[in-house]
């Protein structure tokens, strides 16, 4: 595996961060928010969204309630993973794709991937996490659903 190189321009490496809305993914974000400082980082929060396979009458309907739905739960996790208050180093990312390809992809240009063992949606609990874990280009960091409902209660400010 390749060590990160950054990018001409590129200030500080970047986390890039799995987002489904589950628990899991909740917890990532709020562990690559306590990364952040000490790595000097930024966090991209990254959802991804598509048609499942079978629903070619929403593609002559319309696309736009999967993109929201994928809109709202990332709103809603990082509302939850940061109390309603965006870290200024946190970016939200919402791309069209099959989210084990996209951040595989993003990995490229990424320090460090952290993504939930267990999330939400149609595909196999942890395929998300194993194909990161399998081809991503950078460290991945696997995080666990917290025991309880919702993730430790931790505020972070990254270090900023």
């Amino acid at each position: 595996m390749e060590p990160h190189i950054m990018d001409a321009g590129e200030e500080h490496p970047k986390i890039i961060v799995g987002v489904d809305g589950s628990g899991a993914s909740i917890a990532a974000l709020r562990t690559a928010a306590a990364l952040a400082g000490p790595l000097e980082a930024s966090v991209e929060a990254w959802a991804c969204w598509d048609v499942p396979p079978g629903f070619g009458l929403y593609l002559a309907v319309g696309i736009e309630g999967f993109e929201y739905a994928a809109r709202q739960s990332l709103d809603q996790a990082l509302a939850e993973a940061f109390h309603g208050e965006l870290p200024a180093f946190v970016r939200p990312r919402l791309l069209r794709g099959k989210p084990e390809e996209q951040l595989i992809e993003g990995s490229r240009n990424a320090a460090l991937l952290i993504v939930g063992r267990r999330g939400h949606g149609r595909f196999v609990p942890g395929s998300v996490s194993s194909a990161c874990v399998s081809h991503a280009h950078c460290p991945v960091l696997v995080v666990h659903a917290p025991e309880g409902k919702h993730a430790p209660e931790e505020k972070h400010d990254g270090g900023r």
